[in-house]
């Protein structure tokens, strides 16, 4: 019967039949099964990586990623970011890329207070557009990320229109871990978790690590990229970080509990 139909109707009116009655999840995973079986493989093309990419101005790209991080939080903000504009610059695969579904990068992975959010979707970002693989750039590109985000005071970024008006602190992580980077600010700032001024910090910081990912990919689309910076594997003889000792044994801090609406 499906082949008698078949005769008349062609694959793509079909799957434009299947993309009307679509509605919500449960629609879209139908239009993906029928597509998956009536497209071939000339008709169903998928952008090789790494995915073309267009300079883009890191300021712009801070100023939505404070912004984004209101909705999405620190991971997906930074995808957004950079996506968004790299959407209009250039449409697939940027146009359909599924960026709130990587909100659960907030808060060290759903609150695990493990690798920052922004680390995590700056290397989303740089393996995708500058090649995936060890030692390729879109690596070293995140481990210059990773590395910058450790060393430096943050945030630098004062956005346009701020969330909070007041001065927010700076401070020096030393570390990748979302935990042991609120933690040492929110003893500089004295200010607690669930405060706006923590997470004006966390929004603010997620633009500098956005425009400084941008700041990278543009140095390499220029062919000005160089890192001589190794992998902590490489420096260490195992995949870690040296710096335990900063939290753990005698020197555990005290946790800010000032604004936690659990107290």
């Amino acid at each position: 019967m499906f082949d008698e139909m078949e005769k008349k109707v062609s694959r793509r009116e079909v799957i434009t039949g299947a993309g009307k009655l679509a509605v919500g999840a449960a629609g879209i995973a139908l239009v993906s099964g029928v597509g998956t079986k009536l497209l071939s493989k000339a008709e169903a093309k998928e952008t090789p990586l790494p995915w073309p990419y267009e300079k883009l101005d890191p300021n712009e790209v801070a100023e939505l990623a404070y912004t984004e991080w209101y909705k999405l939080y620190c991971g997906a903000a930074v995808i957004s970011s950079i996506f968004t504009p790299l959407k209009k610059k250039i449409g697939e695969p940027y146009a359909s890329f599924p960026v709130d579904s990587f909100i659960w990068m907030h808060g060290g992975v759903v609150g695990w207070g493990t690798m920052c959010g922004t680390e995590t979707g700056a290397a989303l970002v740089a393996n995708l557009i500058a090649g995936q693989g060890v030692f390729k750039d879109g690596e070293r590109i995140s481990n210059e990320v990773i590395q910058w985000y450790c060393d430096t005071d943050l945030p630098i970024y004062v956005p346009k229109k701020p969330k909070i008006t007041a001065e927010i602190p700076k401070s020096k992580s030393g570390s990748p871990l979302c935990h042991v980077s609120v933690g040492k600010w929110m003893k500089i700032a004295d200010k607690g978790f669930w405060t706006p001024e923590r997470k004006d910090r966390c929004a603010r910081l997620t633009a500098n690590i956005a425009a400084h990912t941008v700041k990278l990919l543009n140095d390499w689309k220029d062919g000005k990229f160089k890192s001589d910076l190794k992998l902590p594997a490489m420096s260490y003889a195992i995949t870690a970080q040296h710096d335990c000792t900063d939290c753990h044994g005698t020197k555990v801090p005290e946790v800010n509990t000032k604004g936690n609406p659990a107290k």
